[in-house]
């Protein structure tokens, strides 16, 4: 008879995915994992196969609890006009709070994007993945907000406050003063553009 799961799972990915966003998939070491989800090495393959597969868990969590919600506003139908310069706004004040995981450590998915992992294939799908989701999302927006221009003329625009969103994040861990330059000339542009 099998013995009964005594973890919340959800509770261990979530843990297991503060490790991968502060350390890198290369540099998240099993111990600090069975530190971090008060689960043991063995138990941790268990559940989850290997030490991918808690990051790959740990991924779909970021985007189901992270990141998407962020986005969500760019779902609704009609997307609010002001739904772009509020998702901005909640990004300033994300890359301002210094005690913020993603003024910290910035996105995991781009922090994947440029570490040894990005070599295999299915990361470099979850990330483009990731990206075009961003993209759509943000284009949705710039596009409720200037209702009346060129599709054209939007979707560059999008393409660029989408870049500089991507660059926020590279840059968060290293230098917050340029990422939270990035998402003001993001803002900047929607400005200029209106």
């Amino acid at each position: 008879m099998g013995r009964t799961q005594s973890y919340d799972t959800a509770a261990v990915i979530r843990r297991a995915r503060e490790i991968f966003w502060e350390s890198g998939y290369e540099d998240a070491a099993i111990p600090d994992l069975e530190r971090a989800t008060g689960l043991n090495r063995s138990s941790i393959y268990n559940a989850f196969g290997s030490k991918r597969g808690l990051f790959d868990a740990a991924v779909d969590s970021y985007l189901d609890e992270v990141i998407r919600p962020l986005l969500q506003p760019f779902s609704a139908t009609p997307v609010a006009r002001d739904a772009i310069v509020e998702y901005f706004g909640r990004l300033r004040s994300t890359f301002h709070n210094a005690d913020s995981p993603a003024s910290a450590n910035g996105c995991l998915l781009i922090n994947s994007a440029n570490a040894p992992i990005a070599r295999d294939a299915a990361v470099r799908e979850t990330v483009a993945a990731y990206r075009e989701e961003l993209r759509a999302a943000i284009g949705r927006g710039v596009t409720a907000y200037r209702p009346t221009h060129d599709p054209g003329a939007n979707a560059r625009l999008a393409d660029a406050c989408a870049a500089m969103i991507v660059a926020a994040f590279a840059l968060a861990r290293v230098d917050n003063a340029a990422a939270l330059q990035c998402i003001d000339t993001a803002i900047h542009l929607l400005d200029d553009h209106t």
